[in-house]
């Protein structure tokens, strides 16, 4: 009897376990096609073209954090404090704290070939290398706005196209 009872509740274990996982399974591809979705309308492109989920999930914690000078978290962060956090924790390299140092590590490429993930600065008020934001797709990009905080911008407004400086890969 006592043997009986054991393999029940080893079995009925077994049973939920396999259950557990089938629900988290279930809620990752639920998470990944909201993800998709969301991305692929501010993007403006099919949701089969947001492939980096790590990256999008990413951006979607940190979409509307407040700018702030010198900040690193969800209370507050800049510009190039924001392209860290997203580098480290999407494609797990450290990059330089500031955007000038960002800017010098960067291997140029044309505008025209940007991919995913490349670097973007901006120069801004005259001043060389003052903003820096992340390529997404096409011609948006992340970036932490001191107006508006962390926000997906158009490479092609009036504004950014005076701005930028170069894009490229570090």
């Amino acid at each position: 009897m006592k043997f009986n009872l054991l393999i029940f509740f080893f079995a009925l274990t077994l049973l939920a376990c396999k259950s557990s996982q089938k629900t988290v399974q279930q809620h990752e591809i639920t998470r990944e096609a909201f993800v998709k979705e969301k991305f692929a309308k501010l993007l403006e492109v099919q949701p089969n073209e947001i492939n980096t989920i790590s990256l999008y999930s990413f951006i979607n914690e940190w979409l509307g954090v407040r700018y702030e000078y010198g900040g690193t978290s969800k209370n507050g962060v800049d510009c190039s404090g924001f392209c860290n956090m997203l580098y480290l924790n999407v494609y797990q390299k450290q990059l330089p704290r500031t955007t000038s140092e960002i800017a010098k590590e960067i291997r140029k490429v044309s505008i025209s070939k940007l991919e995913e993930g490349d670097i973007l600065v901006f120069d801004i008020d005259g001043k060389k290398s003052a903003h820096v934001g992340i390529y997404l797709q096409n011609n948006k990009f992340i970036h932490a706005s001191t107006s508006s905080g962390v926000v997906i911008s158009n490479l092609d407004s009036p504004y950014y196209k005076k701005a930028f400086n170069k894009g490229g890969r570090i």
